[in-house]
């Protein structure tokens, strides 16, 4: 009995799809190790097999009946992260009905859990038996505090008849008071590795060895110049900075044109927050992070972290640490950059919020948007959400009152916003002949360039042809292991399928019926720079696609060439849409803007608008003004047509009056289930089986949830899996969450079919 009321237990879990947190006990040399936040090793599973897990709590109740094992070994000295990031995980793992475990080893990354950039130095320090010669035990206490205390310690070295730069090593050590790596003696005392040697065998200094981080260095920053807020911006920042005084959390929709200035509403509100001696936490998308936009943070502030996909796990350590000290003001970064441990959190701002790059598509599923606001939640700080194009679910909040509405509805300096045309190609006598490039574009283009502008033109399929197919069969050339098209790559001459990565050589004759006569059907990025080239051979174009910016740096230095105005034609993907500012860009082309307008998606309306609306913007910043062109098949689409006018209440309007009657978001919840295996009838039967039990929930719960489905995906075959869907559907979240966690345990298992969930999907496909 009394060993058991002395009893230290582990809440563990696992990096699993389980919502189960097991205990372990604590052996008696572990104690004073174990912390919650730590990672640790445990017997795991019938086989009791060592598994790493998390330590989430600790508690001193054993369980009644049952027999607990006991924990391995603790594998970090320090926690990983504190108390409040481990409850906002719990929430993610509730909240996306995933494995809390899953989360914790999402949250944290790889580089901290592999100390990665560490390495192991060797530093020294006066032996114990040289302090107690000194007369001085204590080693936090200076060796020279008082005249006395030198004399005394000037008597020690002449009695220990030292060589004269062994008695400056020891000096410097003395001074120092510190532990010191061998260069930094040997600097100090302008000596070499020698006398250090000496001193350590005569045991009058003793090495010591520890684990180094090195802090990535960031560059020179540049100055910048003072900038006025106009009357608009003015009165954002003072609503934004009123809810950061009365200290409570509170989510700010900030509503602004392109080009109306919200980067500098967000950096006057966060210099508020850092001059409290407090952090925050600025999330761009990736496609954003741009040394433009490090570069004007960097010159406002002391110390900018930046956190993104593209650091080495080294870099991304030491940028963590450093965050975690507390030694930086500002977090730059991408999604994950939410998770940033910031021990004096004061604000976070999502910029393009958005962006759809904000949602993850493997578990753990979650937005960053509403993980942010459940952390500025926490930690009873403001959440302020920008965008020219704000998503509707985060426009209906402001509408509602949930969230305060901030706009900005001109640009800075009274620049009006660019004209936009509407091309209708389907009459356009160059397109008709297989030109991407209509007769009014190539006009404007000429005209831009001759003038001493430059171009943009944005095109959101990559490759030369997306489709090749037969005359005589009318079969596309499809990837072996997905329901696609293979897209032709002519740089590389490959057929190349963009959901796995599958390659081939372009086949001679259909592979179906073995004829001749192969012909190509739409255009990407690498055929509309092989036709650029071509019609505008005296001028400097350059293609920024994921297929030419593989190299690191590579994005930033085709940036800087167009910055320079060494290029005159910038194309590409939505890397090129957002997030850019060059005054000089006079004329932004769309070639087929309605690329995503008829897919499937009950958002591809909204997702035509915002792209519509974001490139447009990247025009029109300088004294020169712009305009933009816009091809489409569909000029009489309103989303198309609203774009054009620059005008999003509008679209919005007539869009939420859409959503309302079909019943989908923002009007309710959506969860997906999806299931996918090798073989089509075994997944389409599993499926039936989920679908039935899902049903039997929701009318043994009496819930209000819909449920369609089962179905094949969109893209049925992907990565050699066979795929079908369920979609619920609810207005309260407990709702759909109360079914899945009644209905998944009843799930059979199966050998070959597996199933996920996806809360608040943004991909259908």
């Amino acid at each position: 009995m009394a060993a058991s009321a002395d009893c230290l237990l582990a809440d563990v879990v696992f990096d699993r799809p389980l919502t189960t947190v097991y205990q372990y006990i604590v052996p008696d040399g572990l104690r004073d190790l174990i912390a919650p936040g730590e990672r640790v090793q445990a017997p795991f599973g019938r086989g009791d097999k060592p598994t790493v897990g998390y330590c989430v709590g600790l508690s001193t109740t054993l369980p009644a009946g049952r027999t607990l094992k006991t924990l391995e070994s603790v594998l970090d000295r320090e926690a990983l992260i504190d108390s409040q990031m481990l409850s906002l995980t719990h929430w993610i793992a509730d909240r996306y009905l995933c494995g809390w475990g899953q989360v914790l080893e999402t949250v944290i990354p790889k580089g901290v859990k592999t100390k990665a950039g560490t390495r192991e130095v060797t530093s020294f320090a006066l032996s114990d038996a040289l302090r107690q010669k000194l007369c001085l035990a204590d080693p936090d206490v200076s060796l020279t505090e008082s005249p006395s205390q030198q004399v005394a310690v000037k008597d020690v070295l002449d009695a220990l008849k030292l060589r004269a730069k062994q008695r400056v090593v020891v000096e410097v050590l003395i001074a120092a008071n510190r532990t010191l790596t061998v260069g930094e003696i040997a600097a100090a005392a302008e000596c070499g590795v020698a006398p250090i040697q000496a001193l350590r065998e005569k045991k009058l200094i003793v090495p010591h060895r520890e684990r180094v981080l090195a802090i990535p260095q960031m560059g020179p920053i540049e100055a910048h110049r003072e900038i006025v807020l106009n009357d608009d911006q003015a009165r954002a920042v003072n609503s934004i900075l009123a809810v950061v005084r009365a200290s409570e959390h509170r989510t700010l929709l900030l509503h602004g044109v392109t080009g109306s200035g919200k980067t500098e509403v967000y950096i006057r509100a966060i210099e508020e927050v850092v001059s409290y001696g407090r952090q925050a936490i600025m999330l761009v998308p990736e496609i954003s992070l741009t040394p433009q936009t490090i570069r004007r943070f960097r010159s406002r502030f002391k110390s900018v972290a930046v956190l993104h996909s593209h650091l080495t796990p080294s870099e991304r350590h030491g940028h963590w640490k450093q965050i975690a000290s507390g030694q930086v003001q500002v977090v730059v970064g991408a999604r994950s950059a939410v998770f940033a441990p910031t021990p004096h959190l004061g604000m976070i701002v999502i910029d393009e919020e958005h962006e759809t790059s904000f949602k993850q598509d493997n578990t753990p599923r979650y937005h960053a948007r509403e993980v942010a606001r459940h952390r500025a939640e926490i930690e009873r700080v403001p959440l302020i959400l920008g965008s020219a194009t704000p998503t509707l679910e985060s426009w209906q909040r402001a509408i509602d009152g949930h969230d305060l509405l901030l706009s900005l509805p001109k640009r800075v300096e009274d620049r009006p916003l660019p004209p936009v045309v509407i091309v209708d190609t389907r009459n356009d006598p160059a397109v008709g002949k297989g030109a991407a490039i209509g007769r009014a574009l190539f006009q404007a283009m000429n005209t831009a360039l001759k003038e001493g502008g430059q171009v943009i033109l944005f095109l959101n399929v990559r490759g030369y042809w997306p489709v090749l197919w037969c005359r005589q069969c009318g079969e596309g050339i499809k990837c072996p292991h997905c329901d696609v098209t293979l897209t032709w790559h002519k740089a590389r001459d490959v057929m190349l399928c963009h959901s796995c990565n599958y390659s081939t050589k372009p086949p001679l004759t259909c592979p179906k019926c073995n004829r001749p006569g192969l012909t190509s059907l739409g255009l990407g990025t690498e055929r509309l720079e092989n036709e650029v080239r071509t019609r505008f051979d005296h001028y400097k174009c350059l293609r920024m696609d994921s297929d030419t910016m593989q190299q690191r740096g590579s994005h930033d230095a085709a940036l800087e060439r167009f910055r320079h105005g060494e290029v005159q034609i910038l194309l590409g993907t939505q890397m090129i849409a957002k997030g850019l500012d060059f005054p000089n860009v006079t004329l932004v082309g769309v070639i087929n803007a309605d690329t995503l307008l008829h897919q499937p998606d009950l958002r591809s309306s909204e997702r035509t608008f915002q792209l519509i609306a974001q490139v447009a913007g990247r025009t029109g910043r300088g004294d020169r003004g712009g305009r933009v062109l816009v091809q489409t098949a569909s000029p009489t689409q309103y989303a198309i047509l609203q774009a054009a006018k620059h005008d999003f209440l509008a679209f919005a309007k007539e869009e939420l009056s859409h959503r309302k009657a079909l019943k989908v978001p923002p009007f309710t919840h959506l969860a997906r289930i999806i299931l996918r295996g090798p073989d089509e009838k075994s997944v389409r039967e599993y499926a039936t089986i989920v679908s039935e039990l899902t049903r039997a929930t929701v009318k043994e719960l009496g819930a209000d949830v819909r449920i369609l489905g089962p179905a094949p995906c969109l893209v049925t075959r992907l990565k050699a899996n066979f795929r079908y869907h369920l979609q619920m559907a609810a207005v309260n979240m407990d709702d759909l969450r109360a079914i899945w966690l009644t209905a998944a345990p009843q799930f059979p298992n199966h050998s070959t079919v597996e199933y996920q969930i996806d809360v608040d999907p943004m991909n259908f496909r």
